[in-house]
């Protein structure tokens, strides 16, 4: 009588192989972009809060209009953010509307993040 053998062939064991490196890549990949998306949103959460804190600063200001075009960088985090802040007329003569647009490097073009707000022309005393 012939024993029957107990384990695995080597196309079963090869097969095995082969789906544990394709989930293994597959895994790595999801990983790689979770990695990714995660740098970007600390980036623009640190970027609106630049933003948060410059229009704070401006909203503090007692100058009328705001200054537009005002420009400057910050370090926040352990790096630089350049902001820069744009002023535009409304219907109304007494309000204002700030802009304030925050990038990594000055000369980027299109900001990290960028915030609005409406200023009123302060009362005189």
């Amino acid at each position: 009588m012939i024993k029957a053998s107990k384990g695995f062939t080597l196309i079963e064991v090869m097969l095995a192989i082969a789906v544990f490196a394709i989930a293994g890549v597959a895994l790595m990949g999801a990983t790689h972009n979770n990695l990714t998306n995660l740098s970007h949103i600390e980036q623009k959460a640190i970027a609106q809060w630049v933003a948060s804190n410059q229009l704070v600063a401006s909203s503090l200001e007692k100058t009328w209009p705001p200054k537009n075009n005002k420009r400057g960088d910050v370090e926040l985090a352990g790096r630089k953010w350049f902001w820069l802040q744009r002023v535009e007329k409304t219907a109304d003569a007494n309000m204002q509307q700030v802009t304030i647009e925050i990038r990594a490097l000055e000369k980027d073009k299109n900001p990290i993040a960028m915030l609005v707000t409406y200023l009123a022309k302060p009362e005189q005393q």
